[in-house]
């Protein structure tokens, strides 16, 4: 993989949060390609619960000040960077303080889930795509992972379909377990339709609970991997009837080769 490029967006990334099934792939994966001389780029939200002194977060302002559009509201994109220790690892944080700032990830202290996930993945996304441009840096793969950077591929096969920048470029989604009940704001799919993606792509949006927004992005997605072992059975099955090349779920003491050998003969 040396030379190749890989833009890694995630909804969670060690050491900047807890450790889980998401947050510990998003730097795995990305340790082993830059292992191999692979160049990459690290994006995540900034969650008021990142501790930025410690981890030396400091803001780009030649990144930041554009306004994103969402459900025709303005809202402002800050960037800021920081290194993985040791590592040599850029990691780039989408923030907006509407969106970003309370302190925790998903939910409040009571477990609720927060009204706008909706337009804070929507955010997200285009954040992500927009600083991309900005950096004028071409990835050859872009791999997300997590609900919460979701909209991603939705987004750059109807949204940023006529990009030049990303012509090439192919999306690969890491499916994990379950990660919340209940759905996202019901007025998802009308948010996400307002920036002209048509109904039928996005008819799972229906009904945005976690499996129909998963579905939404692997139909988006130029290929699949499953990421978790207990995976549910309806959307295992629907990956594997998607008709886009996937890869097993493979034990973390595995992965490095298969997912070596998928990006190399799947997906580039």
């Amino acid at each position: 993989m040396k030379d190749k490029r890989i833009l890694y967006v995630s909804s969670e990334v060690v050491p900047y949060l807890a450790e889980n099934e998401v947050s510990l792939m998003s730097y795995d994966v990305p340790k082993m390609i830059n292992d191999q001389g692979g160049q990459i780029r690290i994006f995540m939200p900034r969650y008021g619960n990142i501790n930025e002194r410690r981890h030396q977060l400091h803001e780009v302002i030649r990144l930041s000040g554009m306004n994103l559009v969402v459900n025709d509201l303005d809202m402002p994109l800050i960037i800021k960077v920081a290194s993985i220790p040791k590592e040599r690892i850029q990691v780039y944080f989408i923030d907006n303080d509407e969106y970003f700032k309370r302190k925790a990830t998903f939910a409040d202290e009571e477990g609720v889930m927060y009204p706008d996930n909706d337009e804070r993945a929507i955010f997200f996304a285009k954040g992500v795509v927009e600083t991309v441009k900005k950096l004028n840096w071409v990835p050859d793969i872009i791999h997300v992972h997590g609900w919460m950077a979701a909209m991603l591929p939705v987004y750059m096969k109807h949204f940023y379909k006529n990009e030049a920048l990303f012509s090439d470029t192919k999306i690969v989604t890491s499916v994990y377990s379950q990660s919340f009940d209940g759905t996202l704001d019901a007025e998802m799919i009308n948010k996400v339709k307002f920036d002209g993606v048509p109904d039928d792509a996005i008819a799972d949006l229906e009904v945005p609970n976690f499996e129909n927004i998963m579905k939404a992005t692997v139909l988006h997605s130029d290929a699949v991997i499953i990421a978790a072992d207990n995976l549910s059975s309806s959307l295992t099955k629907f990956i594997e009837s998607s008709g886009k090349p996937f890869l097993p779920f493979t034990a973390k003491g595995a992965f490095a080769e298969a997912y070596t050998n998928f990006y190399k003969n799947e997906v580039l």
